[in-house]
């Protein structure tokens, strides 16, 4: 199973899919990448000679994937907290920041529906 920036990307796949298991690595930057090192797409993953995997490794290391980049990702939504930006109250309160509706959508961010205000009257 080759291990590429930490990562041990799955040895069934094909390199172009196999690529994008690495965190901000897409389908875009896995063809940019392949390109640079003259890999080839189509290859299976574990079919890749460590001469391969060591050009490609060299290759992200250029990129912010993974830890460096989860760690921009959640600086950059603290200092929105922190300055009380509406971007920042919305991470906050675990809401959509970017103007969706949430009347009916939103689902996986607000989490499971809850009945609020629901009483029965009482039996006399």
């Amino acid at each position: 199973m080759p291990r590429i920036a930490g990562i041990d990307i799955p040895e069934n796949k094909k390199v172009n899919i196999a690529l994008t298991y690495i965190y901000g690595i897409g389908r875009s930057n896995v063809a940019d990448l392949l390109k640079q090192t003259k890999v080839d797409g189509d290859k299976r993953a574990n079919s890749l000679t460590s001469d391969e995997v060591t050009k490609l490794q060299r290759a992200i290391d250029k990129i912010n994937v993974e830890g460096n980049l989860r760690k921009l990702v959640r600086d950059n939504i603290q200092r929105l907290r922190m300055i009380n930006s509406y971007r920042g109250g919305r991470h906050a309160k675990s809401l959509p920041s970017r103007g969706q509706r949430t009347r009916t959508n939103s689902r996986t961010k607000r989490g499971k529906r809850m009945t609020i205000g629901a009483v029965s009257k009482d039996q006399k």
